[in-house]
């Protein structure tokens, strides 16, 4: 075993390197996709107001709480945990959960890189759509014209089933994700979130514009922000409980290993609130982005995860400059995605440098080439495996394909595991003077964070995890 202390020479160059770089990994699909949908199917306005209460009260601890232990530890998820456990004189097992976090990384990124695979060819059949409009002389014209209703929703059905088109998109963003991470923290991630992330919120606010002009911004916002508490479930409650854990990335190690990092001293708590605060606003934006559109076009905020690939392809062909907006939206999401999966990649090549004493170029490739090969399996199981249950004789994933069983897995028990190991050890196990002194909170700002992360957090996160396995609890 190499001694974890070896994986500490990169670091960001700067607090805004790291904030740019922690805000891509926590932005994404769950942000772009993920948070309208859930928004959508669950009425609104009632769901928004508990997400971001669970953000703040939940999500933000946690944030903290990761960042903390990667600061401490200086090196890789399981070593950092590790250190930090011999530190506060607790038992190194408790890096168990670091492992779960690497493999969850894995698991997750094997099928994110599907899905931002048809992002990708979207984007190109958008692109290349807004070409052709610019060839014609039509810059503005609406996106995909000719193309009757029928025909936009069925590209989707097409693409599923081109197994050749599928493996194409995702071998080519699994690809570009690896060379990103294979340059290293400064020449690769730093780097990409430097230049992504600006970009990202350019396109993010005038999208925005876009839809505030040419859509429905008055009934998005009452959709948004004004609630409905008939509409208040427990599901819908928990469904803003997990969303608030998914959208920041948590249990998955990923601020563990960019905290780790983080080489100059300096308050913790003002740096995890500009995250968690950053990736809210990125998810409210993304709904007031979409649902404008959505509302002008008279289609049907609920209509789940084909809202994005085949409802807003739709929607794109009915307004003035469709084409161009179309592309400009899925080069949004794509982008979200990369930040994201550069941060999945990352945390089990740091594993793979930290505990095997790999090279970064090899630990890269093990994993990310490991990832495209094990995201064959969720490809597949859109056309050839459908039919496919690998759990099935489990009740909860008894009618799920091979990429539902794994998105649902990782999603129900593993980043619910992840997070609730990760809230009693830094809430009951690590030494407070180590936690108080990394974090540099005020004492009355410790002590409420504590509470939050000793006592509300284990209870919030139990309740996602027990629900998750026995939904049964909640009438569904």
């Amino acid at each position: 075993m190499v001694a974890a202390s070896q994986t500490t020479g990169e670091g960001w160059s700067s607090r805004t390197a790291f904030i740019l770089a922690a805000v891509g990994a926590a932005v994404g699909l769950g942000n772009i996709w993920r948070f309208p949908t859930l928004a959508g199917e669950s009425g609104g306005g009632a769901f928004v107001i508990v997400y971001i209460a669970c953000v703040f009260l939940l999500g933000l601890p946690l944030v903290l709480s990761e960042i903390f232990i990667g600061r401490a530890g200086q090196t890789d998820a399981v070593g950092s945990i590790r250190r930090v456990a011999t530190q506060s004189k607790a038992s190194p097992g408790w890096s168990i959960f670091g492992g779960i976090g690497a493999l969850a990384a894995f698991l997750i990124l094997s099928f994110y890189s599907v899905v931002a695979g048809w992002v990708l060819y979207y984007a190109g059949v958008l692109g290349a759509d807004f070409v052709q409009a610019l060839l014609a002389g039509d810059p503005f014209r609406g996106a995909l014209a000719g193309e009757s209703q029928a025909q936009i929703q069925q590209r989707l059905d097409d693409m599923f089933a081109n197994v050749g088109l599928l493996l194409v998109v995702h071998l080519f963003f699994m690809g570009l994700t690896l060379f990103i991470v294979a340059r290293g923290v400064h020449a690769g991630i730093e780097k990409a979130a430097t230049i992504l992330m600006p970009i990202f919120f350019a396109l993010l606010v005038g999208l925005v514009i876009y839809g505030a002009i040419e859509g429905d911004m008055g009934e998005a916002m009452t959709f948004l922000f004004t609630p409905d508490w008939s509409k208040l479930t427990p599901a819908v409650m928990n469904s803003a409980l997990g969303q608030a854990l998914f959208s920041l990335s948590l249990g998955v190690a990923g601020l563990i290993t960019y905290g780790s990092y983080i080489k100059s001293d300096g308050g913790l708590g003002p740096t995890s609130a500009m995250i968690a605060m950053a990736d809210t606003s990125v998810a409210l934006l993304a709904g007031l982005m979409i649902f404008p559109i959505v509302f002008s076009v008279g289609l049907d905020p609920a209509s789940g995860p084909t809202l994005v690939f085949q409802s807003l392809p739709f929607a794109f062909q009915t307004m003035p400059g469709g084409a161009l907006i179309g592309f400009l939206f899925f080069m949004l999401i794509l982008v979200a995605a990369v930040t994201s999966s550069i941060s999945l990649l990352e945390v089990p090549t740091a594993w793979g440098i930290g505990e095997r004493g790999w090279s970064r170029t090899k630990s890269a490739a093990i994993f990310g080439g490991g990832a495209f090969v094990f995201g064959i399996f969720s490809l597949l199981s859109f056309n050839l495996w459908s039919d496919v249950r690998i759990l099935g004789f489990w009740d909860i994933f008894a009618e799920t394909n091979i990429f539902d069983t794994i998105d649902g897995f990782t999603g129900k028990i593993m980043l619910p595991v992840g997070a609730l190991l990760t809230s009693l050890f830094v809430g009951w196990k690590a030494d407070r003077n180590l936690v108080r002194t990394t974090t540099g909170l005020s004492p009355a700002m410790f002590g409420l964070w504590r509470f939050l992360i000793a006592w509300l957090c284990p209870l919030a996160v139990t309740v996602i995890l027990v629900t998750g396995l026995f939904p049964a609890i909640l009438g569904s």
